[in-house]
């Protein structure tokens, strides 16, 4: 095996061990940002500007990382860069215009995310254009297998939960209004953390088309962080709001 490749094998490895690791952690410590920000993590800033430094930097490190391998606008790679651009600029420059409120964010919260965010951007990076896998040589047949459809389905089903989820808790509160409100519309009628869900299938449906082992790396550090956070999230719903929860999960609906 080629020494360049055996490091980058080493370094997924690595990084999916430290996702279970942080999994497991996430139920015993709170992530201390939105509804479960304390002054024990320190030092906090604007949440908008906080969100901004944190998303932005895997955007400019996966351009970065397409223009260092020769700005390819080779299929299926280059499909791959937008799908993810395009998350990330949304998520990175668009969704913390929208925020609103004067929330805060702990420092440490932030460089935790810049530092997964460029280690994430760099793997992504690496396995689409320098260890690209052999079916992306297939030109356009590639597209044309059903994984490859049914990975972009999922991905932009997913981006659309996502969405439509961050725009019903956007509207729960009005202005100058500190209480919290169940989100009742969407899949919030049958899980309290929809939002989330709906990243979890976006990324399960952009490592579906990609293929690409890093993508499922990125899965498995996604469900590391969300799951147990919507675990802490149902429980601070079923606390506050009681029987009113109803029957809802906390991030699968009917499952979990």
């Amino acid at each position: 095996m080629d020494h360049t490749l055996y490091i980058y094998n080493a370094m997924l490895w690595t990084m999916t061990v430290m996702a279970v690791m942080v999994f497991i952690a996430l139920y015993f410590v709170k992530a201390g940002y939105g509804m479960f920000r304390t002054k024990a993590w320190g030092w906090s800033i604007n949440n908008k500007v906080a969100w901004v430094m944190m998303e932005a930097p895997v955007f400019f490190v996966m351009t970065w990382m397409w223009v260092s391998q020769g700005a390819t606008l080779a299929m299926p790679a280059f499909l791959a860069l937008l799908l993810f651009q395009l998350h990330y600029f949304q998520r990175s420059f668009v969704f913390p215009l929208l925020m609103k409120g004067n929330s805060q964010m702990p420092v440490v919260i932030m460089l935790m995310g810049i530092t997964f965010n460029v280690a994430n951007g760099f793997l992504l990076g690496k396995g689409l254009f320098c260890f690209p896998p052999s079916c992306f040589n297939e030109g356009t047949a590639f597209f044309l297998r059903p994984q490859s459809l049914f990975g972009i389905a999922i991905f932009f089903l997913g981006m659309g939960i996502n969405l439509h989820s961050d725009n019903v808790i956007r509207h729960l509160r009005k202005p100058g209004d500190t209480n919290h409100y169940l989100p009742a519309e969407g899949l919030y009628r049958y899980v309290t953390s929809a939002n989330y869900f709906g990243e979890l299938v976006e990324w399960i449906g952009f490592a579906l088309f990609t293929t690409i082992p890093a993508a499922w790396v990125f899965v498995i550090w996604t469900a590391a962080n969300l799951i147990p956070r919507a675990a802490a999230i149902h429980k601070r719903y079923r606390e506050e709001f009681g029987n009113a929860l109803g029957k809802r999960k906390r991030i699968i609906p009917f499952i979990y």
